[in-house]
């Protein structure tokens, strides 16, 4: 009878217990659902607007859908203002940017991961500081500099202050800082010198937060409106970002060229991620880990 009665005790707490779990299971389905929502709508509302007639992207009470859908600002945008050479701009910087932010930072990240020298941890914080300092604040020496280089209105002049990322330094070193140092010990007994270390074993072992690394400073470099703004005032050297906020800043604004140009300008960096999603996924999971 004892243990019967045990059982029947126990059946009703473990009922409750499955279903505190469903609900908390369905709670976070809810909030992830939601969450999703809020980050699908405003591309489909870009959508929908860019298929749009002007009198119906500005019509009151909101008109949700296109009477008749057209095509027609996609057209327009690319005829009435050099859309190419902006997309062209874009890619041009963002490619060279981030290719010389990788080249420097993977450098910089083994060399304070790995390599021993007086001061380095004093010239690691230092470099970390300048993370604490407001972006803003580095524009007007960036100009002069740029300025007395003779480099304005070129792309050399809008690419050269953005190649040294102190951000990808430091997720790189932690990377270079998980790889298990009997590796490197190893090689070193093999003849291999540390260049070569660095060229053939660190960095195939790092892949995934050097693509990590690359998708978030090519997003940044991509979006950045600021300082090509500030540096290039010639409308052949501007850059996508500037050349969507000089259609935003047009007499009578017209938002299906604006909402056309603004999805054709996420194409590249939505087909960067979903090309390596998994391996920037794997790169930021993984990047505070250190064996």
């Amino acid at each position: 009878m004892s243990l019967f009665s045990t059982a029947s005790q126990e059946l009703p707490g473990s009922a409750m217990a499955a279903k505190k779990f469903n609900a908390q299971k369905w709670a976070v389905y809810a909030f992830m659902l939601l969450a999703s929502l809020a980050s699908v709508v405003p591309f489909l509302w870009m959508l929908i607007t860019s298929l749009k007639t002007q009198a119906e992207s500005i019509q009151i009470p909101l008109q949700m859908l296109p009477s008749h859908p057209n095509f027609s600002a996609y057209g327009r945008i690319l005829h009435e203002i050099p859309f190419t050479e902006f997309y062209i701009n874009s890619i041009l910087s963002t490619f060279f940017t981030v290719t010389l932010q990788m080249m420097i930072a993977t450098m910089a990240a083994y060399s304070f991961a790995r390599l021993h020298f007086r001061g380095r941890n004093v010239v690691f914080v230092l470099c970390i500081s300048i993370l604490m300092v407001p972006g803003q604040a580095f524009l007007i020496p960036q100009f002069l500099v740029v300025q007395k280089l003779g480099l304005l209105n070129t792309l050399t002049g809008m690419i050269l202050p953005g190649i040294f990322s102190i951000y990808a330094t430091f997720l790189l070193r932690q990377f270079f800082m998980a790889v298990p140092k009997e590796m490197e010990e190893a090689a070193l007994m093999d003849g291999y010198n540390h260049f070569a270390i660095f060229w053939r074993i660190m960095l195939p072992l790092i892949r995934p937060g050097i693509i990590a690394c690359i998708i978030i400073n090519g997003l940044w470099s991509w979006n950045n409106l600021m300082w090509p703004l500030i540096v290039n005032t010639s409308s052949d050297k501007l850059t996508l970002p500037v050349g969507l906020a000089s259609l935003s800043s047009r007499a009578g604004e017209e938002y299906p060229m604006l909402m056309a140009g603004a999805l054709m300008a996420i194409i590249p960096m939505l087909m960067l991620f979903i090309l390596f999603q998994r391996y920037f996924i794997q790169g930021i999971a993984s990047s505070g880990v250190k064996s």
